[in-house]
């Protein structure tokens, strides 16, 4: 079984498909999102120019898919290491949601989102794969979800989604003023 089977369901079974069918055919799927925080700031990933989908888009520190029966957690580490070249973080997991959205090119994400958070220093060291990340960039919390409101189309849905829609869930009483 390849990398490219990510766990979703087919008529209400989960099962391994492949990660472009998957998003061709809008099926609901497991998914991991990231937020590495140093305090009130983010860490965020500009996604790279050859991403199949949401390219040049910025997004929250690592967004991905499980391999099929790969524990959650396991894929956060994983993925910390393959698109940031981040190691020694655990990061905690926060919350589960469910979101669906169109992401461009006929693709939908229909996810079941763990979504984790660590925390770290600004001063860590980050390594972006430059076939999945073109930039990385630490923001003040605030200055995002300002940003966001005013130039929506910079964001992946993703991201406008969790801090719209689910940012209580995610930060609970670490963001609010």
């Amino acid at each position: 079984m390849t990398d490219e089977m990510i766990p979703a369901w087919v008529d209400g079974t989960l099962q391994p498909v492949d990660k472009l069918e998957v998003h061709r055919r809008g099926l609901r799927h497991k998914a991991v999102s990231i937020f590495v925080m140093d305090g009130e700031n983010v860490l965020l990933q500009r996604r790279a120019a050859g991403k199949y989908h949401s390219p040049g888009l910025w997004a929250n520190t690592c967004c991905t898919h499980p391999r099929w029966m790969e524990p959650a957690a396991d894929c956060a580490v994983r993925r910390l290491r393959e698109e940031l070249g981040i190691t020694g973080l655990y990061p905690a997991h926060r919350d589960r949601v469910e979101y669906r959205a169109e992401v461009g090119g006929g693709m939908v994400e229909h996810e079941v989102v763990d979504i984790f958070m660590a925390m770290a220093e600004r001063k860590m060291k980050v390594y972006p794969n430059p076939d999945e990340v073109s930039q990385v960039e630490w923001v003040g919390f605030y200055d995002l979800t300002a940003e966001i409101k005013r130039r929506p189309q910079r964001f992946t849905p993703w991201l406008r989604i969790y801090l719209e829609e689910h940012r209580d869930r995610i930060f609970g009483t670490l963001m609010r003023p």
